[in-house]
């Protein structure tokens, strides 16, 4: 062979050698698979609605970068894990909510072929040439970082303004900088009158009494406002106005709602344990940390002190549960669900639920994020059993004087117990031998002897009284630690189809969320209290100063209270709001300076007097130019009236359902047996999930089943229906009526009383003319003639000032007696006369 041919031969081979080469390497790479077995899968049946003309959902998978960045749910394939890759589960329609292709399922060859392939790393051409970009809608952590709300407090410096001698309190700096950029100037001051009624409205729910009244006025000290603030803040009726907000915010009912409607028999325990830490001023962060972690806080030697602990973990289980749920795994998620929903809106303002069944669309909370979060409260008892009816968990908080006499209880109801055993058997002895039988009737007793019959029967009820009387031992609706357990992440939200194992922790956009590690053996809820509670925490302290100036002005500082995400308002004062919330802190988290803080400004004691010039400007009183007008919420207007009228029980209430705990409030023909006729405050009577008491659903209270702290005020024509034909109201007539008849026998005198009992200040003189020429005509109407002399009354009339500011001296002036002849009339004449007023705008609106 010619050395032409042996090279000829020689490079022909090694041609061959290294295109054999390459070969071996194309197929080891995994690519042929790719080729052979999945996409011609993908042209068939995908590339129609995620190919290059459309991306339903923001999916492509004809191009491999987005195959791996994935849609707006999550990656499509993660090589190497095929149990978190969504095109698999979805192909292999494990998702009753996501099955592709959705003309039918894929061969179980084609799906273990995807299932292999993504094994083998989903070999593709494309593959080494890819960067993976950030999926669409994915979270910018960098970019989300920069929103306002997610961003430390800021300590602005105190504002300088033109009009230096109006701010009392740094508030007012802040506020009157914002008017004057406006062109806006503050409302005068608010006559002690209007401040009085506002001030004891505002922090108890109730109205001030004549008395109240009267020493406020006649005090002129220079801190006499402070000391009204001050006795209003220790009275208990503080506690039952505030606290009754907060249960606003933390959807608290006395029943379950949804499915099976049963009783929350110990909710109330909650409820209380909530006023009493508004009246004794608890911090606001050990307050958030006892709801969230309090039987994961230190023991202490004080068993009342850890009991309260324990009761305030209640928070987390008063949520409405699908009790009858068929998928015990589906119920447990939705329980967890419902828990991250209310921790992030009661304390972060935040909507983390959206983020359930994909990253949230418009706030930086990712699935993960929702996942590490909901695995906290899957390491968390909340539910005692899943078992159809679900039962919440509920521990036993009793004292040793309640094991005490729990046990001398039993011991006697053992004793009765014993006697009637003694009674029955020889009744029934003797029964067997008087019949001449060997086996007893259905029911002995209805044949013993009558005296035998009522000694029976006297035992059975004194046992039966015995047991009502001991009752259970107490206890309280409370979470507890469970096993800790990581969750997965739920594609789409749906246990059947799991992802990614993500740890238990919080939220990444928070520069904070790392610093608090949670341990290996805990469930996480005490390093989820610690994080909200840091000082560093940009929301926490934001949200809540948020709310309360909502509840004290009826308009937040930020207008959505609820949301401090991309889709909730800009505030109208960044700078008062943060210089509040550092105040707040600073403070030691104390609530009641809170309320000193802002109760003792300019800002709160303006007048709500109108400027029309102003009011072309700001409309709707963003900058607050006045104190804004408010209604009062629909357990203060039952409140005042039962006050007024003396009928108000002020005993601190239990429950007041009609049935034993977890039993079901509605009876066999679905009426709902639950009483409102106590006179107790509002914040006791029963709150009945799906079955509202009528007077509370009339005036907008809130909706139990969900977080609120913006509860909304309508104006509607049954409200004033009702005020005018409500049994409540015409009682509360009656009464004010018969004090008045006892209080005085002259007709001005009794219309200045009640001026002053109803709204807090005297009749003008008009008022009082009309309230005569009414009496009169009523009188006169009604056949009785023998009316008060005019030109007396007319006499008196005339001493009446005419503002609202007079002093109080003018109702010391009496007049001719009335004929007791007229009483009958005279009685429905004052009772009309107080109904209207009760029923006036003025009545329920405070200024």
């Amino acid at each position: 062979m010619n050395t032409f041919k042996k090279k000829f031969f020689l490079l022909a081979a090694l041609l061959g050698f290294f295109c054999a080469a390459c070969t071996t390497t194309h197929a080891d790479d995994g690519t042929d698979f790719f080729e052979n077995k999945i996409r011609p899968v993908l042209i068939k049946h995908c590339y129609e609605c995620h190919g290059e003309d459309e991306q339903e959902s923001d999916l492509r998978l004809d191009r491999y970068a987005e195959m791996l960045r994935g849609g707006a749910t999550a990656p499509a394939i993660v090589p190497g894990e095929p149990d978190e890759s969504l095109l698999l589960h979805t192909i292999g329609y494990e998702d009753e909510e996501l099955q592709m292709p959705p003309d039918g399922k894929l061969s179980d060859t084609i799906i273990a072929d995807f299932r292999k392939w993504i094994e083998m790393n989903a070999p593709h051409p494309d593959a080494n040439k890819t960067s993976v970009l950030p999926r669409q809608g994915a979270v910018d952590l960098d970019k989300e970082r920069q929103f306002w709300s997610f961003q430390p407090l800021v300590d602005t410096p105190i504002p300088t303004v033109k009009q230096s001698q109006w701010p009392q309190q740094p508030i007012d700096y802040f506020i009157l900088s914002k008017l004057e950029q406006q062109q806006l100037s503050p409302a005068a001051p608010a006559d002690r009158r209007t401040l009085i009624r506002r001030v004891t409205f505002d922090l108890t729910g109730l109205p001030p009494t004549p008395a109240e009244i009267d020493n406020f006025l006649y005090d002129k000290s220079s801190d006499a406002y402070q000391h009204l603030i001050d006795r209003l803040l220790d009275s208990e009726a503080y506690g039952e106005r505030w606290g009754r907000f907060w249960l606003d915010v933390v959807r608290y009912a006395d029943s379950n709602g949804l499915d099976e409607n049963v009783a929350h028999g110990n909710a109330w325990r909650y409820r209380n344990y909530v006023i009493a830490a508004f009246n004794q001023d608890r911090p606001f962060n050990e307050f958030l940390t006892e709801q969230i972690a309090g039987d994961l806080m230190p023991e202490t030697k004080s068993t009342a002190m850890n009991h309260r602990r324990i009761v305030a973990t209640g928070f987390l289980v008063l949520g409405p549960k699908v009790l009858a749920e068929v998928d015990k795994v589906k119920m447990e998620m939705d329980i967890i669900d419902e828990q991250v929903s209310t921790v992030g809106q009661a304390f972060m303002g935040m909507t983390f639920g959206c983020a359930r069944c994909h990253d949230h669309k418009f706030d930086p909370i990712s699935t993960e994020d929702y996942y590490a979060l909901a695995g906290v409260f899957k390491s968390t008892t909340t539910m005692e059993s899943f078992k159809t009816i679900a039962k919440w968990n509920e521990t036993e908080i009793a004292s040793e004087q309640d094991h005490v006499n729990y046990k001398t209880a039993t011991a006697l109801i053992d004793i009765k117990t014993a006697e009637l055993k003694t009674i029955t058997d020889a009744a029934n002895k003797a029964l067997l031998a008087a019949l001449g039988v060997e086996k007893l009737p259905a029911k002995p007793e209805t044949q013993y002897p009558a005296e035998t019959k009522k000694q029976h029967q006297a035992l059975l009820d004194e046992a039966k009284k015995l047991a009502d009387d001991r009752g259970e031992l107490p206890s309280a609706m409370a979470v507890t630690e469970h096993e800790p357990e990581d969750l997965m992440v739920h594609l789409r939200g749906s246990h059947a189809s799991l992802g990614k194992k993500v740890a238990r922790g919080f939220p990444e956009v928070f520069s904070s969320a790392n610093k608090y590690q949670i341990a290996s053996k805990s469930s996480g809820r005490l390093e989820l209290a610690q994080w909200l509670t840091d000082p560093q925490h940009p929301l926490t302290a934001r949200v809540f100063v948020n709310r309360i100036w909502r509840w004290h002005f009826g308009q937040a500082l930020q207008p959505t209270t609820d949301n401090f995400g991309n889709l909730g308002e800009q505030p109208i004062n960044q700078p008062l709001l943060d210089h509040l919330a550092k105040t707040f802190i600073d403070n030691g988290w104390s609530i009641k300076d809170l309320h000193r803080t802002i109760m003792n400004s300019s800002t709160y004691r303006m007048s709500s007097n109108f400027n029309d010039a102003a009011s072309k400007i700001d409309a709707t009183n963003r900058y607050l130019w006045r104190f804004p007008v408010k209604r009062l919420e629909a357990e203060a207007i039952r409140d005042s009236i039962l006050a007024v009228s003396g009928l108000l029980d002020r005993t601190m209430g239990g429950s007041m359902l009609p049935v034993k705990n977890r039993e079901f409030l509605f009876n066999h023909t679905s009426k709902d047996l639950t009483k409102y006729d106590s006179f107790v405050r509002s914040v006791y009577l029963p709150v009945v999930r799906n079955n509202l008491y009528d007077f509370f659903q009339l005036f907008d209270y809130n909706d139990a089943s969900v977080s609120n702290g913006d509860r909304q005020t309508t104006t509607v024509a049954p409200q004033a229906l009702y005020m005018l034909n409500s049994p409540l109201v015409d009682e509360a007539s009656c009464q004010i009526v018969e004090q008045l008849l006892k209080e005085s026998k002259s007709l001005k005198h009794r219309v200045q009383i009640l001026y002053v009992k109803l709204l807090g200040r005297n009749a003008t003189r008009q008022e009082m003319s009309r309230a005569r020429q009414y009496y009169s005509l009523f009188l006169k109407t009604t056949g009785t003639t023998n009316t008060p002399s005019s030109t007396a009354l007319e006499t008196n009339v005339s001493t009446v000032a005419t503002d609202t500011e007079s002093d109080s001296n003018v109702t010391s002036q009496l007049e001719p007696e009335i004929d007791p002849s007229q009483a009958s009339a005279e009685f429905q004449a004052l009772k009309l006369l107080v109904h209207s007023i009760l029923a006036s705008s003025e009545f329920v609106f405070i200024q």
